[in-house]
C-alpha cells in the first residue's frame, strides 16, 4: 500500500497544486478577498507547479520534482514569513506591504487560527516532505517521518 502511494505522489502533488490554486481563486474571486503582496508571491510559486506536476505525470519523469523544488522551497519561505508576521513574530516593514492590503491582517480564518497563509504553509510543507519521501530509497512512510531533523 504504502509503496502504491510513494510511486503515485507526483499525482498527490498535483491535487495539492491544484487545490490551492482553486482555493486562491476561490478567496479572490468569489469571496472578493484582496490578496497581500505576500500572497502574490506565494501565488506565483504555487501556480506553475500544476503545469510542472502534469508534465511530470504525462511524461512519466520523476524530475518534474527537481523542477518543482526551487517553487515549493520559495513558497514555503514566503509563507513562512507571511505566518510570522501575522502572529507578530516580525514586524511589517514598509518593504514588503507598502501598498494593498497589510500582509498582517488576517482577511480570512477558521475556527479561529486556520488563516490563508497557514493553509499555504501547510500545502508547501507537505509538498516539500512529499519531494523528500520520493527521493528517499526507503518505501517505510513512518520511517521516513521518525527521522525528519528540526
Amino acid at each position: 500500500m504504502i509503496k502504491e502511494i510513494k510511486a503515485n505522489l507526483m499525482y498527490f502533488g498535483l491535487i495539492i497544486a491544484l487545490v490551492g490554486v482553486m482555493g486562491s481563486l476561490y478567496f479572490s474571486e468569489i469571496m472578493g478577498l484582496t490578496p497581500c503582496v505576500l500572497c502574490w508571491y506565494q501565488r506565483i510559486a504555487l501556480y506553475p507547479l500544476v503545469a510542472i506536476f502534469a508534465i511530470g505525470i504525462i511524461k512519466k519523469t520523476q524530475e518534474a520534482w527537481l523542477y518543482a523544488l526551487p517553487m515549493m522551497i520559495v513558497g514555503w519561505l514566503v509563507a513562512l514569513y507571511n505566518i510570522l508576521l501575522v502572529y507578530g513574530a516580525v514586524k511589517e516593514n514598509d518593504f514588503t506591504c507598502s501598498t494593498g492590503v497589510p500582509c498582517a491582517e488576517v482577511t480570512w480564518s477558521m475556527f479561529g487560527f486556520i488563516n490563508i497563509p497557514l493553509l499555504s504553509f501547510l500545502a508547501f510543507t507537505i509538498l516539500i516532505l512529499m519531494y523528500c519521501w520520493s527521493k528517499q530509497q526507503n518505501n517505510n512512510l513512518w520511517h521516513f517521518l521518525k527521522n525528519i531533523k528540526f
